[in-house]
């Protein structure tokens, strides 16, 4: 009896786990002078900025320009910030998505950086080299999109987004999402489909 009442005021005694903290919580750190809460973001967020722009551009030094500078962006505007309106990551993706259609204004061309080859001596050399080609042909095949098409392909399909989440950073109506990817993936199928046995992928049968 003892034992068991030694073990359950332990029990009692244990300090709950702690809840995760939120991306609006860290932005108030960091407005409130916290400096590691603004690398907490920049992890959080940076790369997720980076992927997107990366996939609308197709330019490696582009996505990196556009990425910093939505986090400047986001540092500006963290005194002001008010809870309730769209989460950070979501006025994050509005913001990238707004750069880089500003870039892409001001650019005719832009330019396809190369996926890095796999390092040699990779017991999966051959593997991580068609790895590559996929990626390297997705990307390829989502700069022949019109831009709002790749922009919503993008969010929905590699972000994994939903369309409501979709409709508030590109400003459209849900259904307008729905129609821009369903479009977007036809294109996609399309251009892909005289690649399948080029990049491995066979039919089931």
């Amino acid at each position: 009896m003892k034992d068991l009442a030694s073990k359950g005021s332990k029990d009692r005694g244990s300090p709950p786990a702690a809840a995760p903290v939120t991306e609006e919580a860290l932005l108030r750190l960091y407005a409130n002078g916290d400096p590691e809460a603004a690398r907490e973001l920049v992890g959080l967020l940076g790369p997720r900025a980076y992927s997107v722009a990366l996939r609308v551009l197709g330019n490696r030094a582009e996505a990196e320009d556009v990425m910093q500078e939505a986090m400047l962006r986001l540092w500006r505007i963290a005194p002001e910030w008010q809870s309730g309106q769209a989460k950070v990551s979501t006025w994050l993706y509005r913001v990238v998505m707004n750069l880089c259609l500003d870039l892409r204004r001001r650019r005719q061309a832009l330019a396809l950086d190369g996926i890095p080859e796999p390092e040699d001596g990779s017991p999966a050399a051959m593997d991580r080299m068609l790895d590559v080609a996929r990626v390297d042909a997705l990307q390829e095949a989502l700069m022949t999109l019109p831009v709002r098409q790749r922009q919503a392909v993008v969010l929905r399909h590699i972000e994994e987004l939903s369309n409501p989440e979709i409709a508030g950073i590109m400003e459209i109506g849900v259904e307008a999402v729905e129609s821009l990817t369903a479009r977007g993936k036809r294109t996609l199928a399309a251009v892909l489909a005289g690649r399948k046995d080029e990049l491995g992928y066979h039919d089931d049968g």
